[in-house]
């Protein structure tokens, strides 16, 4: 395992040059575009950029946060130089780690990925709705494989911040053989995997959430922390950490059952929310789309959703609080309510990698006026 870094935060750009070639070149570009077509772009420009050596200093530069010690966070057995990072979905490969962590992500998230490479669903299956900041996927865990990803991450020179390892089962694997396909993932992928996050909940994986209820979920994360202690005496060292990521479309019963399920399983930690089949609110045209809606319309019912958790494991499971978040106070909200780190994704598409340096000023102001020193004291203060 190549040891993470935390070197690379560079002064922000005081000017804000780099969020107006944004704002006003790149994302009228990518906003023309086909939605699926812009993210194999800029997948596609990251992955290019980061194998050219001064690519990633320039990206640092334009985009890079400095840590600091009121945000740093160690948890999980990692170092995470600042608490924001990118959800799954995005770099689905690793074939993009050097690029988006040169634009101040402290983690990210690589996958979903599945033992054996899969299509996914038929196209279109990405929609954007601009008046809502939000996005529909039904992209269906499309992937190149567990030992491609391997590969990619392999050839990583470098480990500047954690890398999660997000992992799911093929379309064409029945329920009960799901465990099957996330030990296969947990074995291809162990040596190259800061943690790991078991996905149960996306809604474009037919009946995959309904591994997220009844003894369908307590055999399958049995299964999963067998192999990761297998793993770990093949490898040596301590046990890498394994969180869950959760949907936000259970009832108040559902989600008590599956957080103390979850808690009895020794998982480290869940992530709250994957993304919602509701379409409560929303009367754009893609509104109507099959799939899965992240962005600003998800915000209140993530934090909600984070706010249970909390309070049912009295704040003793970690959660990583994603869905929703564009701002430094919507990051807040949800690290008051309870989560410890957090995670953007549409964020990124709507408002640029500048949208890190805005979340991490802010975070750092609100802190102060809170009096507090270091983000950890502002962990489920909603509470006390």
């Amino acid at each position: 395992m190549k040891k993470t870094e935390s070197s690379f935060f560079s002064v922000p750009d005081q000017n804000g040059v780099s969020d107006l070639l944004y704002r006003s070149l790149a994302k009228p570009l990518l906003f023309k575009m086909d939605p699926e077509q812009a993210h194999h772009l800029i997948i596609g420009g990251l992955s290019g950029m980061g194998s050219i050596r001064p690519v990633p200093s320039g990206l640092r530069v334009m985009y890079g946060v400095r840590e600091t010690s009121d945000l740093a966070v160690d948890m999980f057995g990692c170092h995470f130089p600042t608490p924001v990072g990118l959800a799954a979905g995005l770099d689905k490969n690793g074939q993009a780690v050097t690029g988006f962590s040169s634009i101040g992500f402290g983690f990210m998230e690589v996958g979903t990925v599945t033992p054996l490479a899969q299509p996914g669903n038929d196209q279109p299956r990405l929609f954007r709705l601009p008046p809502d900041e939000a996005l529909v996927n039904r992209m269906g865990f499309n992937n190149l494989g567990a030992e491609a990803m391997a590969g990619e991450l392999a050839r990583l020179t470098e480990r500047r911040i954690p890398v999660a390892v997000n992992i799911g089962k093929n379309k064409a694997t029945p329920n009960e053989e799901a465990h099957l396909d996330y030990a296969k993932c947990i074995r291809a992928l162990y040596e190259y995997a800061d943690l790991f996050v078991v996905n149960i909940s996306s809604p474009n994986t037919p009946d995959l959430r309904n591994l997220q209820h009844g003894n369908e979920l307590k055999e399958l994360l049995a299964a999963v922390m067998n192999e990761m202690e297998t793993q770990r005496k093949r490898a040596g060292g301590s046990v890498k950490s394994v969180l869950v990521k959760i949907a936000p479309d259970v009832n108040d019963q559902e989600l008590e059952y599956m957080v103390s399920t979850i808690a009895d399983s020794g998982v480290a930690g869940i992530i709250a929310t994957n993304t919602t089949i509701s379409r409560e609110g929303l009367s754009h045209q893609h509104a109507k789309e099959t799939g899965g809606l992240s962005g600003k319309p998800l915000r209140d019912r993530s934090t909600e959703i984070i706010r249970q958790i909390y309070r049912q494991t009295e704040g003793k499971l970690p959660i990583i609080g994603s869905g929703g978040i564009f701002t430094s106070e919507d990051a807040y909200e949800k690290i008051k309510a309870g989560a410890s780190l957090v995670e953007i994704y549409t964020a990124l598409i709507y408002e640029g990698p500048e949208v890190n340096r805005r979340i991490h000023a802010g975070l750092r102001e609100l802190l102060r006026k809170d009096g507090y020193s270091h983000i950890s004291e502002a962990v489920g203060a909603e509470h006390r």
